[in-house]
């Protein structure tokens, strides 16, 4: 039997539990693949239905608009890092080791996870890139984390932050450190592939780089504490 990873969604992003349909869970897999494809300016409900061969007012029995879909996908993709760094670290004892290990994790390009059948993580993370902020730099955002759509974010700077204070106890920044590697990893990946001259990495194109930036920009401010 293949195991299958169930992640916890809010249900306050959806009308209906896309997870609990063969429709919900196309309008997922065709959401990612059109969004990667396409962008999220041009992506609409009407080329979704299309692309799934349904109807848009379909679509909209799941979710009330876009912005909650990707909100709905950033969220589920965090969730689904924090599994990824727990998964990876579970078994190392020394912090700086496992500092190191979910910085290689944040940097490096992101395969497709055979747990998730519907979901490509891979195509996904290209999303979270490029498209990630959007979920949250908007005039809504207040009210959207009242509603805590927001949270598997928080949960993971949460599990780096603590990661980053086994490090270096006497650290005070460490929530800001962990946004601060999550969010550089993301546009540093961005601008080696599409502004190279707002990197060190434009010609190489190598995450490697980017994972050497990270670990000293990290390492030398816990250095300094």
């Amino acid at each position: 039997m293949k195991l299958q990873l169930q992640i916890k969604m809010n249900e306050a992003l959806f009308i209906r539990n896309p997870e609990q349909s063969e429709l919900g869970k196309n309008i997922i897999q065709h959401g990612i693949q059109l969004i990667y494809k396409n962008g999220f300016e041009a992506f609409t409900f009407k080329k979704l239905a299309e692309d799934i061969g349904t109807t848009e007012a379909g679509i909209y029995r799941y979710f009330e608009n876009k912005h909650k879909l990707l909100v709905y996908l950033t969220a589920w993709y965090w969730s689904w890092f924090e599994f990824q760094i727990n998964y990876h670290t579970n078994n190392i004892e020394d912090p700086i080791v496992k500092l190191k290990r979910v910085i290689k994790l944040l940097a490096t390009t992101v395969e497709d996870d055979e747990l998730t059948g519907y979901v490509n993580e891979s195509l996904l993370h290209q999303i979270v890139i490029s498209e990630g902020s959007k979920a949250y730099l908007t005039k809504q955002v207040g009210e959207d984390n009242k509603l805590q759509f927001f949270k598997p974010y928080k949960d993971l700077c949460a599990v780096i932050g603590t990661i980053i204070l086994e490090c270096s106890p006497k650290y005070l920044y460490p929530k800001s450190l962990a946004s601060t590697i999550i969010e550089m990893a993301h546009f540093q990946n961005f601008f080696m592939n599409n502004l190279p001259s707002l990197t060190d990495f434009g010609n190489s194109k190598e995450e490697g780089e980017i994972i050497s930036f990270l670990n000293d920009l990290v390492f030398s401010s816990l250095k300094k504490t």
